[in-house]
């Protein structure tokens, strides 16, 4: 693939996502326009919507605006108005939200909806919490319901069969609610890594059930059909659930459904239940928004906030997210009609930790939380100042009457809602700047991108800093290996404290402060706020219950956790250095001995876990002494030296399972292949995740010619030379 040419002030990194992900592209995949091009594409087709309001607009003049809002980097729109505006599909919004209904008439027309969506570019959220629990009675048919987890399976294989327009996976937010009686089948369904894969999840958790956990009682769980309680189990222990999957897994998230609906700007239309994908988007059923963030580390001037080109990109942004609305081809009339009536967009902000860096400000301190609240508070005055003028001109959205501004202090506004935070993942790398709100992960890391091409990205403000200190190249190189070993800077001794203290990661940063960040731009903000609260492997999980309790005292609409390692696949890595040092053997573990057969005969396979996770393998044979015994002891040795070394389970099962021994036999109604694969489906079931079988299996070698052996008719058949044995 060919880079294209551009005199914008674009990395190489920023052009290659361009590239892959948003030019118009011939049939080989290479770019038919450059950068400059696409944005001249939509600036040109979000301008056109003034026709509407004004026939005499001059439309050069604020094409002209709106590419030098994009090309300047000040400003970006989410992805799909970048990808889609101007061509044939043209559809820019990226939020989403459906309704299901309890009908499988509604569950399957919605999913006919997502097909949609997905293929036009846009991400979905549901919420499933309206479906009637596993095995509750279905009258029409005398049968009984599979429950609400068994329809986002149905809604997963089906994203999973879409690509987006050819550019975009689809993206999923499932809700269920902490009342409903499936919420552990809910809670827990991920835990297996091959469910779900396209969904991200997440808790709706009421105060009522917040009360209940702190006051140490008994919660309802309802079935949503007939309102009926149909048991009552511990919340402290619903919530140690919650919190012990969130730290194996990094899901489900949770949502304060409480919250979000106290702050529903159009109460008189209905409740919301559920988001956008990654949650920063509370959405009415059929409604969407359009999304756009505002660079802001390019606002700063002399060490400081250059506030009024601030107030002058805010107003202007507006007025083009408001276009965007009225250009758009939505995918469905429901959405078109529900989208304009309350005309919601979402202003938000990246590059806020390089703002902060370039301010001599440290993410991990009180004036960091101070600007925050500054520059957040400065934008959303500033977007209902824009929203109100646009009104003037245009008229109030449609749902005005119906709205919380409907008030002698707002008598005009075009926008029910105009601020939300966003992750900006692609457009950041676009913009060269940190994502949303977030600290930097790192100050040297490498990016997993698109079809698993890896980016190394090293901070630009820290390798300018060193210059700036007078540091030789030689000695730059040599702190830039380290640093990509961990991430952070924190222990280099060789570095002076301001620029340790300066250049603080997400890892770094205490739980508490990441959330009083969180905290500082939702107070100003009208949508929610997409943050990721990250933790260190060695993370415990009294830290995550922690961050949840607080983000419900703070005001929160809803947070997300991260354990480093709690995935194997991930999309920012940190380089591990070459000498890993096992964490020590604790002294006292828990965990089970599972007795498996195997064609050696019976193994007794033990596995040990303590507060960080698994951390030991014991094997051993019914008969000792052999062979096969030694092997087995060393195999478990080294898995156990592995998995106090941060190796993932799911690393270790996916090198184990399917190794073939020429004896494999059956164990309720599966192959057990060898001694390692059967260690591999223990450890599976320690972790609560299912090893899939090949479609045909070979279930070892034929001991007489070394070709695969299959099953037929209950017996092992190889079919190259005739061999059968019959178990």
């Amino acid at each position: 693939m060919k880079l294209p040419k551009t005199k914008l002030p674009l990395t190489e990194n920023a052009l290659i996502v361009l590239a892959k992900r948003y030019l118009v592209r011939d049939e080989e995949g290479n770019p038919l326009e450059t950068p400059e091009d696409m944005f001249r594409r939509v600036a040109r087709t979000v301008a056109s919507a003034e026709l509407l309001y004004d026939k005499k607009a001059d439309l050069q003049e604020l094409e002209e605006r709106f590419y030098q809002l994009m090309t300047s980097l000040d400003f970006l729109p989410n992805s799909p108005t970048l990808m889609n505006a101007g061509r044939e599909l043209g559809q820019l919004s990226a939020c989403f939200v459906l309704p299901i209904e309890d009908s499988l008439e509604s569950i399957f027309e919605t999913l006919k909806y997502t097909a949609l969506i997905h293929k036009s570019g846009g991400g979905t959220g549901f919420s499933f919490s309206r479906l009637r629990p596993k095995g509750d009675i279905v009258r029409s048919t005398h049968g009984v319901s599979s429950g609400p987890v068994s329809f986002m399976q149905v809604y997963d294989a089906a994203t999973e069969a879409i690509k987006q327009g050819g550019t975009r996976r689809g993206a999923n937010m499932g809700i269920l609610r902490i009342d409903h009686p499936d919420i552990e089948e809910f809670i827990t369904i991920k835990r297996d890594l091959t469910k779900l894969t396209n969904f991200n999840i997440s808790v709706a958790i009421t105060d009522e059930f917040i009360k209940a956990y702190r006051e140490g009682r008994n919660f309802p769980l309802i079935n949503p059909r007939n309102r009926k309680i149909v048991r009552e189990v511990s919340a402290r222990r619903l919530f140690d659930l919650l919190v012990e999957n969130a730290w194996l897994r990094g899901d489900p998230g949770v949502i304060f459904i409480d919250h979000i609906n106290a702050q529903n700007p159009t109460p008189k239309l209905g409740k919301i239940e559920a988001t956008n994908p990654c949650g920063e988007q509370p959405l009415l059923p059929f409604e969407s928004c359009n999304l756009g963030s505002i660079n802001l580390s390019n606002f700063v001037k002399n060490r400081s906030i250059d506030y009024e080109r601030l107030k002058e990109i805010v107003h202007l942004a507006v007025h083009f997210l408001d276009n965007v609305i009225d250009v758009n081809k939505f995918p469905l009339l429901q959405i078109e009609e529900k989208t304009k009536k309350t005309r919601k967009i979402g202003l938000g902000v990246m590059g806020f930790a390089d703002m902060l860096i370039k301010l001599g400000v440290s993410y991990d301190s009180e004036k960091a939380v101070e600007i925050a609240e500054e520059v957040m508070g400065f934008i959303c005055e500033e977007s209902i100042a824009a929203s109100a003028a646009l009104a003037k001109k245009r008229g109030n959205f449609p749902a005005y009457s119906e709205s919380i501004w409907d008030t002698p202090q707002t008598p005009y506004m075009r926008n029910a809602t105009t601020t939300t935070i966003a992750p900006t993942g692609s457009i950041s790398i676009i913009a060269s700047c940190s994502s949303g709100i977030e600290p930097l992960f790192a100050v040297a890391y490498t990016r997993r991108v698109l079809d698993g091409t890896e980016l190394t990205e090293v901070h630009p403000l820290f390798e300018k800093a060193l210059k700036e200190r007078g540091f030789s190249e030689e000695k730059i190189s040599g702190i830039l290996e380290k640093a990509l070993e961990t991430g952070s800077i924190k222990h280099l001794e060789e570095l002076p404290e301001d620029l340790r203290r300066l250049f603080v990661t997400a890892f770094d940063i205490p739980a508490e402060q990441h959330l009083r960040i969180q905290a500082a731009f939702q107070r100003h903000v009208h949508n929610a706020v997409s943050k990721t609260i990250n933790f260190p492997q060695e993370a415990s999980k009294e830290e995550i219950r922690n961050v949840y309790l607080l983000a419900h005292e703070l005001g929160l609409k809803g947070v997300t956790v991260y354990r480093y390692g709690s995935r194997p696949r991930q999309v920012l890595i940190l380089k591990h250095s070459e000498g890993v040092t096992p964490r020590p053997r604790p002294k006292i573990t828990r965990g089970f001995t599972r007795k498996i057969r195997t064609g050696c005969g019976n193994l007794y396979v033990t596995v040990n876990w303590d507060e960080k996770g698994l951390c030991e393998v014991f094997a051993t044979m019914g008969k000792a002494g052999g062979c096969a015994s030694c092997q087995i002891e060393a195999t478990s040795r080294l898995i156990s030296l592995a998995l106090r070394s941060g190796v993932a389970p799911e690393a270790i099962i996916k090198q184990l399972s399917g190794i073939r021994c020429p004896a494999p036999v059956w164990e309720e109604g599966k192959p057990i292949l060898s001694c390692p694969d059967a260690i591999a489906r223990v450890l599976a079931e320690a972790i609560n995740i299912e090893i899939k079988p090949e479609k045909r299996p070979s279930l070892g070698s034929c001991p007489d010619c070394g070709g695969p052996l299959e099953v037929e008719s209950g017996c092992l058949l190889c079919r190259s030379c005739g061999y059968s044995k019959c178990d």
